[in-house]
């Protein structure tokens, strides 16, 4: 009877190029997405605290600085053209 159970193991072929760079290539993708993913719940940008730190002490500043900003925007819309008939 133990003659006739074969304990060897199995012939598994050797993975192709193709096979190889497709596996690292799903790891690198997963290791790019878990880092996208780290840097949205972890929020590292030292300008967007500078910005909540100037808000509550400065707010008429920030006021005016928004305003010409809108003006600007109108100087650079085109005017109508008037069209005059004469008749």
């Amino acid at each position: 009877m133990s003659g006739d159970l074969d304990l060897s193991p199995p012939e598994v072929p050797e993975p192709t190029l193709f096979e190889n760079l497709l596996r690292y290539g799903l790891f690198l993708g997963a290791i790019f997405q878990l880092v996208c993913i780290l840097a949205i719940i972890i929020p590292t940008s030292k300008s967007h605290e500078q910005e909540e730190t100037a808000e509550p002490s400065d707010t008429k500043g920030s006021e005016q600085s928004k305003k010409p900003k809108a003006a600007i925007q109108q100087m650079r819309q085109k005017p109508k053209k008037e069209s005059k008939k004469k008749r």
